[in-house]
């Protein structure tokens, strides 16, 4: 280990290598400037280099989960699946870094440990642990944080974990090496999203499953298939359309059919059932979107809540186990879920479900989980619990501003930022879709490009008018937050025990962390800009 470590100076430092730190080295290097990028893994993809469990894929359409920032990589790329799996998306992720040479500005193998203020220099001092043992030093006048919303897997602490004879899996952190599942009896802890994925696959090959379930969950059919040639010839036709409507919508997504306008409560019985009947069919988010305000009002939930429960009963053949997969709480106020073949997989004679939401697990054995008398022998246990979401790994960096105050005191009482940007008393610190931006309910491609555009037009700003800092005011901080939760509170997502709020994290403060709808998001960071950049102070 060296004993003086090395120094680095830079004018920007990236921390993540996935879409929106390759994206934003990209831009920074537009600009001239020297950039950096630090990735605690060996390789580009972010979310996409981790979750590599069996059945990840995107559950946004391929033809718009990607990139539009250069129109021949648009049309030069080509997608095999409606919905890539997390292969071809990590391939895609490679293509890019590889074709806009972004590798030589990537340190790998680093991890972030410290990002502190340095108040006689105005720049960032930021500390990297390398793989291999060797401590450096780097200093910024810019960092960014492009981190993910999903990058600190959350692993409960299970009484026993130690215990168990058996290999322990997270989903998030999974094996590059695959694992193989034959022959052997697994436990799958969780129904969230990466569970609803890799289930049917998981059941495919293993002996016995066993699923220990705490809140089941809504989820509409992807109806996933090969992409048709002439359905992708179609879009890159017309991609500059299909991009500008896109950005209109809600969630940045366009769906395969047009935006409900109307009330679920003024369609009769007939029309409900038709339009769902036919979003069912064709599959993905439009299904979630049949009706305007099913998000709104609890009446008009109802009914997609209902529809959505009829399906998991028409499917299930044990009537207790269709039950236990029933949900009763609010309809899509947990983070939307597509699937393929999930409900039938619980059909199959080796697949069986433990409700643990009464009786909770108690503790892991040697052999097993226990749930009140009962050892479930199993030889591997999956953990899907999903993720310390959005503030997670920003937490972990040691990130310390003005006045030595640490981001963890800072947001002790939950994430607090101005347009989900930037935080006061942490100046020239950006954050890529952080908390109160609208992030992970929206296409996160979209949002990244847009958050990567506004802080580079940001920087370049600074440069051009003579200012060394920018700093987000208390002011405009609290009237954001204020606007962030008037919003969420006008809708029926808070009623849930969500990651949204990270109630999944235990003494995590409650806080519905992302702002929902995009298109008035934008409308408010072009003004932002647009004034001179107002609620932040540059000097």
């Amino acid at each position: 280990m060296s004993d003086s470590p090395q120094i680095a100076d830079h004018d920007v430092i990236v921390v993540g290598a996935g879409f929106a730190g390759m994206y934003m080295l990209h831009r920074m290097r537009e600009l001239g400037l020297d950039a950096r990028v630090y990735e605690r893994a060996t390789g580009v993809g972010g979310t996409w280099y981790w979750n590599r469990y069996p059945g990840a894929r995107c559950d946004v359409e391929s033809m718009q989960y990607s990139y539009q920032f250069d129109k021949d990589l648009q049309q030069e790329w080509d997608w095999s699946e409606r919905y890539a799996g997390q292969p071809e998306i990590l391939t895609y992720a490679n293509h890019v870094a590889d074709r806009f040479n972004l590798r030589d500005a990537i340190q790998f193998e680093t991890t972030v440990q410290g990002v502190v203020w340095d108040e006689t220099t105005e720049r960032w001092s930021v500390t990297l642990h390398r793989v291999d043992g060797v401590v450096e030093n780097a200093t910024a006048q810019f960092v960014v944080m492009a981190t993910g919303c999903l990058s600190s897997e959350n692993t409960p602490k299970f009484d026993g974990m130690e215990t168990f004879e058996g290999p322990i899996f997270h989903t998030g952190k999974w094996p590059h090496e695959g694992v193989e599942f034959t022959g052997m009896r697994v436990a799958v802890i969780g129904t969230g999203s990466s569970a609803v994925q890799s289930i049917p696959v998981i059941a495919e090959q293993c002996e016995a499953l066993t699923v220990f379930q705490r809140t089941p969950n809504y989820s509409a059919p992807a109806r996933n298939a090969p992409l048709d040639s002439a359905e992708q010839a179609a879009v890159k036709a017309n991609y500059d359309e299909m991009r500008a409507e896109a950005s209109i919508q809600n969630g940045a997504i366009l769906g395969r059919f047009p935006a409900a306008l109307d009330s679920a409560l003024d369609a009769g019985p007939e029309e409900i059932k038709r339009r769902l009947d036919e979003r069912w069919a064709v599959g993905g988010f439009s299904f979630y979107g049949a009706f305007a305000d099913t998000a709104l009002n609890r009446d008009a939930n109802e009914l997609m809540a209902e529809y959505a429960r009829a399906k998991i009963r028409s499917v299930v053949d044990d009537p207790a186990t269709a039950e236990a997969l029933t949900p009763t709480n609010t309809f899509a106020c947990k983070r939307p879920v597509l699937d393929t073949g999930y409900f039938e997989t619980f059909n199959m004679p080796h697949v069986s479900l433990v409700d643990v939401s009464q009786q909770p697990i108690e503790r892991f054995s040697k052999s097993g989980v226990i749930v009140g008398d009962t050892n479930y022998e199993v030889d591997c246990i999956v953990l899907a619990t999903g993720f310390d979401a959005m503030t997670g790994t920003l937490l972990k960096m040691g990130i310390v501003g003005r006045d030595a105050l640490p981001l963890g005191d800072k947001w002790e009482a939950g994430p607090r930022t101005y347009l989900g940007l930037g935080v006061p008393g942490f100046p020239n610190l950006f954050t890529v879709s952080g908390p109160g931006s609208p992030s992970v309910l929206t296409n996160m491609i979209v949002s990244i490009e847009q958050h990567v555009d506004w802080i580079t037009d940001c920087i370049a700003y600074i440069q051009a008018n003579g200012h060394h800092t920018i700093e987000a005011t208390e002011e405009a901080e609290i009237e954001w937050v204020d606007h962030v939760n008037t919003v969420a509170d006008a809708t029926l997502f808070p009623t849930c025990n969500s990651w949204y709020l990270g109630a999944n994290i235990p003494g995590k403060t409650r806080v519905f962390m992302p702002l929902i709808g995009f298109p008035p998001y934008v409308e408010k960071c072009d003004e932002v800009a647009a004034n001179g950049y107002e609620g932040f102070v540059l000097a």
